[in-house]
């Protein structure tokens, strides 16, 4: 596998994920400008940040006139998960040079990783030059429509209908994305774990439910698969 072909799979891999990204990124551009952000902003904040989760945290967090440490606070703890992405693409990138590295980096969001880290796993052999290119293939796509849309969000602004609700985007992406990973017990126990304590912490304020609901996943998930390692090893 070249580079170059590993590029335009990448890229055909991740097409199907930008008609999500079409009206997620337009619900940004519009909620930004209804929050009086200005276009030269609304782009800043897309073209830095490039979280869609997280910008829209920080973005309710500010019409509700938070303080800053607290915008900080949420929006990182709602992008702890790419610590957790970076940490898991180290074995297929980590021998790459440094400025592949802080690409992949700078664009390591939800699609890229899944859909890169999936393809990971199936041709272990490819060489690293033909996996960064993979991932950028999938990545650059979806960043290119995510800077556009976010402009015609702002532009169009209110004149979208509200009646719409464009806003069940966001959990149809997460469900999209994430449930054909859920293969071992383990994923499944860490799963369904979230689901029950966010549902518990849900009147919480900030979303703090939900980072609750993580930490315990990942602690029911590694126990389940340690004891299935155990279990293996008898």
């Amino acid at each position: 596998m070249t580079p170059k072909s590993a590029a335009i799979m990448g890229a055909k891999n991740g097409s199907p994920f930008i008609l999500v990204l079409l009206p997620f990124a337009v619900l940004f551009g519009v909620l930004a400008n209804q929050a009086g952000l200005s276009i030269e902003a609304a782009l800043g904040f897309s073209f830095l940040v490039i979280a869609g989760s997280a910008q829209f945290a920080a973005l309710q967090l500010l019409t509700e006139d938070a303080a800053i440490p607290l915008i900080l606070l949420a929006s990182l703890s709602v992008n702890l998960r790419m610590a957790m992405y970076s940490a898991s693409l180290v074995p297929y990138l980590g021998k790459a040079p440094i400025w592949q590295r802080a690409l992949v980096a700078y664009l390591n969001f939800d699609q890229a990783f899944a859909v890169s880290s999936a393809k990971y796993q199936d041709e272990p052999d490819w060489s690293i030059s033909a996996k960064v290119a993979y991932f950028l293939g999938v990545a650059a796509p979806l960043a290119t429509v995510w800077y556009i849309m976010t402009l015609v969000g702002v532009l169009v602004g209110t004149s979208i209908p509200q009646e719409w609700g464009l806003d069940f985007i966001l959990p149809i992406t997460f469900i999209g994305l994430f449930a054909p990973m859920l293969r071992t017990l383990a994923h499944l126990a860490a799963a369904v774990t979230s689901v029950v304590v966010a549902l518990f912490f849900a009147d919480l304020p900030s979303g703090m439910g939900v980072l609750i609901g993580a930490f315990c996943a990942m602690i029911v998930g590694v126990l389940v698969e340690t004891w299935m390692e155990k279990r293996e090893a008898r």
